[in-house]
């Protein structure tokens, strides 16, 4: 088994990180591979109700790593690494009925960016910056980057950072409204965790079926999202958590969600 990621659970919460630190977290088949198995694992264990993903060292993830593609016996080819690597781990973020947070801590660049956009909150340090690295080598974006960026900061600006591949520091992606927030280098950990761990706390079945109705919103008509938003709201009424906050919402006092 590969080492190339950690996986801690505290208090509810999974803390995922790549750890390739000396490639700055630049993904091979075996780390590829490996994330997708500890993202399985996070989905079935019912101790985890949100997760983190961030990188160790100075790096949130580079993206794909190229001594691998121009290996000629440990190239798995661009098929094969899309197919099986990058479009299983954004399928996984976004089919997970749990809060993921993208913890980008340093340079996200290609695939490194727009799975750090697949998530449903991206958090980033100060010190990060986002860059849509694939045309400075004669590549499109993929790891649904024309997917996310368009929907995140409309299309003529995606279409630039696209084409253009500009560097975005951390303070114009939260301007531009593709990403959440951003924090000093001094506390962003401290940030980090604070949303962490509050959504550990929350109800867990009502946050997985608001991902679920975010994600069919992008491509339902109003009349099917009504629909859809009613029978999920149903649903979430017959979940102990709701039953819990009314509870404590009647007696005055702090819920305390199970996650059920």
């Amino acid at each position: 088994m590969s080492d190339s990621i950690q996986l801690t659970i505290d208090k509810g919460v999974a803390f995922i990180k790549l750890n390739r630190p000396k490639v700055f977290n630049s993904f091979n088949r075996p780390m590829a591979l490996q994330l997708q198995e500890v993202l399985d694992n996070c989905t079935s264990n019912a101790e985890v109700r949100s997760m983190v993903l961030t990188g160790e060292g100075k790096a949130f993830c580079a993206g794909q790593d190229l001594q691998e593609v121009t290996d000629p016996e440990a190239n798995p080819g661009f098929k094969k690494i899309l197919e099986e690597h990058y479009n299983p781990i954004v399928k996984r973020i976004r089919s997970i009925e749990k809060p993921i947070i993208a913890a980008v801590n340093g340079v996200a660049a290609g695939a490194g960016a727009n799975i750090a956009l697949a998530c449903d909150i991206v958090i980033a340090s100060e010190a990060a910056s986002f860059i849509q690295a694939f045309s400075k080598i004669g590549l499109v974006p993929d790891s649904a980057g024309t997917f996310f960026l368009p929907r995140l900061i409309g299309f003529q600006k995606a279409s630039a950072l696209a084409m253009l591949g500009d560097k975005v520091s951390a303070q114009e992606a939260e301007r531009m409204g593709m990403i959440y927030a951003y924090h000093p280098v001094e506390i962003f950990e401290e940030e980090v965790n604070k949303v962490a761990y509050k959504m550990a706390q929350m109800p867990t079945k009502a946050l997985g079926l608001t991902k679920r109705l975010l994600n069919a919103s992008i491509t339902n008509d109003l009349d099917t999202q009504l629909e859809m938003e009613s029978k999920l709201q149903i649903q979430s009424a017959q979940s102990e958590d709701y039953a819990e906050g009314v509870s404590a919402f009647i007696e005055k006092r702090k819920p305390v969600f199970k996650g059920r």
